[in-house]
C-alpha cells in the first residue's frame, strides 16, 4: 500500500515548521535549547599516590607546617630559584628603570636554557625583565636582573656611606667579588663589567663578579628569612651540586616574596605581551604564558580524591622548575576559605611522572588546604576557585577590588572614592524615585535583549519570517488535504461507475 503524498507532505511540513521555529532559541540564548559544554570532574590522586621527592604545605598565617613529606630533604630547585631572584630584584630595583643586557649575562646561560629572548645591548624595563623571569622562566632575564641588583647595591648603598640595603648590608658586602686598580681581570672568572661605579676607595673598579655576588646576596636573604637548608650559586637555577634547597625552605621563600604586591601581580598573570625595545622594534615581539598550569584551572584543587571540599578559594600563582637532575617542581601561593595564606611546595617529580605534575600539585594543595580549614573552620571568604580566577589585562580593565593580590583592600574604600562631595546647601526634599529592579534579577532573555538590541532585532525579524512561512505551509497543507478528500469522494460516488 502506497502512502498518500499529501500525508507525507503534511508530516514534513510539521517537522520543518517545528525545527525552524526552535532555531532562534538555540541561536539567541532562549530557554528551550541548552548547549552546555563543560569540563568533566576529575578527582585528584590520593595524597599517598603522589610521586615526588618531597612536599611541604606551610600556613603563613598560622606560621606552621600543616602537611609534609620529607620537607627538609635536600633537593635541587631548578627554576624555583627564580622566586628568590624576583624578590631581590623587586627590593633593590625600580620597576620603571631600565637595564642593559650585558655580554656576561648572556654568556652565563646554557644552550638548553629557557629564555625570555633578549639580546646583548638591549635595553629593557625592569618590569619587562621580571615578566620574562617569572612566566617563560628566562635564564637570560635572571642574569640581567642579578647584575642590576649588584649595581644598585654599589650605587645606592656605598661602602662607608652609613646606609644599608634591605638585607642590612652596604657595598662592603661585595668586596670579595670586586677587583680594584690594575689587577689581572682573568683572576675574576671572566665576569667583566662595563660598570663605572667605584667603592669608597679611589681605585677604579676594573672587574665585578656580579653573578657570584648576587648568589651570595641570595644566601644572605635566605638566612634572614629563616631558611636552614638552602645554598644558591646562581640566579637562574642552572644545575650545580652546590645549588640546593628544601621544600620547607621554598615555602618560606614564597611566603617572604608574597609580602610584595608586585610579586603577587607577576605570579598571578596568566600571560604577558612584551613592549618594543631598542632591538625589538615592534610591540608584541613576544607573547608568553605562565608555566603554572594550575593557575588556569584552580578547580582541580577544590576537592580531595574522595570528593571532600578542600576549602581552597584562590590560587594566586606559583613558579615551576625543571631540570633532568631536579625533576619537576612547583611552589604555589594559595588562599583558604578561612582567610589563611597557604604556601605549597612540591619537589622532585621524576621523569616518568612529568605528565601528572599538575594533578599531583592539585592533590597536595587540596589536602593541605583541607588541613588548614580543619584547624580553623571559620568562613571568612565566600565563593569558589572559579570566582577568583585571575585574568591578565591592562590596568583599566582589571578588577577594581582585588583582596587576594592586595589583602589590605576593602570594598568600602572603592565605594567612598566614587562619592560626590557633600553639598551643604539646603535643598528641597527630593521626590522619591521608585527603586529599580537590579539587573541581575531580571529575566536572562530580557537582559540579553536590552544589551544586544541589534541582534535581538534580527532575531525578532527572523522569528516573524518563520511564523509567516509556517502559516503559508499550514495553508498549503490544508488545501492539499481538502483536495485529497474531494478526490476520494468522487471515486466512491455510485454515479461514477459504468454499468
Amino acid at each position: 500500500m502506497h502512502k498518500r503524498p499529501e500525508l507525507k507532505l503534511k508530516t514534513v511540513a510539521v517537522f520543518l515548521a517545528a525545527a525552524v521555529t526552535l532555531a532562534p532559541f538555540a541561536l539567541f540564548g532562549g530557554t528551550l535549547v541548552s548547549a552546555d559544554v563543560d569540563q568533566p570532574e576529575i578527582p585528584v590522586p590520593a595524597i599517598g599516590d603522589v610521586h615526588c621527592a618531597s612536599y611541604c604545605v606551610y600556613d603563613k598565617t598560622a606560621n606552621e607546617v600543616i602537611l609534609s613529606s620529607d620537607p627538609d630533604k635536600r633537593i635541587y630547585p631548578a627554576s624555583q630559584t627564580k622566586i628568590m631572584t624576583c624578590m631581590l630584584a623587586l627590593d633593590y630595583l625600580d620597576t620603571d628603570s631600565y637595564l642593559t643586557v650585558s655580554k656576561n649575562a648572556m654568556d652565563n646561560i646554557t644552550s638548553d636554557s629557557s629564555v625570555m629572548g633578549v639580546r646583548v645591548g638591549e635595553k629593557l624595563e625592569v618590569s619587562e625583565l621580571l615578566y620574562g623571569l617569572m612566566l617563560p622562566s628566562g635564564n637570560d632575564a635572571a642574569n640581567v636582573l642579578a647584575e642590576g641588583v649588584v649595581d644598585a647595591l654599589l650605587k645606592d648603598y656605598p661602602k662607608g656611606g652609613g646606609k644599608t640595603g634591605p638585607d642590612g648590608v652596604d657595598a662592603a658586602f661585595l668586596d670579595k667579588f670586586i677587583t680594584y686598580g690594575n689587577s689581572d681581570p682573568e683572576s675574576s672568572q671572566g665576569e667583566t663589567s662595563s660598570s663605572e661605579e667605584t667603592s669608597s676607595t679611589t681605585a677604579p673598579v676594573t672587574n665585578i663578579r656580579k653573578l657570584g655576588a648576587f648568589a651570595e646576596l641570595m644566601n644572605l636573604r635566605a638566612k634572614n628569612i629563616g631558611c636552614t637548608g638552602t645554598h644558591f650559586v646562581n640566579a637562574s637555577g642552572l644545575h650545580s651540586d652546590d645549588h640546593y634547597t628544601t621544600a620547607s625552605d621554598l615555602t618560606k621563600i614564597m611566603a617572604a616574596a608574597s609580602e610584595n604586591k608586585d610579586f603577587k601581580t607577576l605570579i598571578s598573570s596568566p600571560s604577558h605581551v612584551f613592549k618594543a625595545t631598542n632591538l625589538h622594534k615592534d610591540d608584541a615581539w613576544s607573547y608568553v604564558k605562565s608555566t603554572d598550569y594550575l593557575l588556569f584551572d584552580p578547580w582541580m584543587a577544590a576537592k580531595t580524591a574522595n570528593g571532600e571540599r578542600s576549602h581552597l578559594v584562590a590560587i594566586i600563582g606559583g613558579k615551576t622548575g625543571t631540570t633532568s637532575k631536579a625533576g619537576k617542581g612547583v611552589t604555589l601561593y594559595t588562599v583558604n576559605e578561612n582567610g589563611h595564606e597557604v604556601m605549597v611546595s612540591m619537589c622532585g617529580v621524576p621523569g616518568d611522572y612529568y605528565f601528572y605534575t599538575t594533578m599531583y600539585l592539585a592533590s597536595i594543595a587540596a589536602y593541605g588546604n583541607l588541613e588548614c580549614w580543619n584547624k580553623d573552620p571559620v568562613t571568612k571568604i565566600l565563593g569558589t576557585t572559579g570566582d577568583y580566577r585571575t585574568v591578565n589585562a591592562p590596568a583599566d580593565e582589571q578588577p577594581q577590588y582585588d583582596p587576594f593580590r592586595y589583602p589590605g583592600d576593602e570594598l568600602v574604600n572603592y565605594i567612598e572614592e566614587e562619592k560626590e562631595p557633600e553639598d551643604i546647601t539646603p535643598t528641597a526634599t527630593p521626590t522619591p524615585v521608585p527603586e529599580k529592579k537590579p539587573a541581575e534579577t531580571e529575566n536572562p532573555l530580557m537582559l540579553f535583549i536590552k544589551q544586544n538590541k541589534m541582534i535581538s532585532g534580527l532575531a525578532a525579524a527572523l522569528v516573524l519570517a518563520i511564523i509567516i512561512c509556517n502559516i503559508i505551509l499550514i495553508v498549503r497543507v490544508a488545501k492539499l488535504n481538502n483536495a485529497g478528500k474531494k478526490r476520494k469522494k468522487v471515486r466512491k460516488s455510485p454515479d461514477s461507475y459504468i454499468r
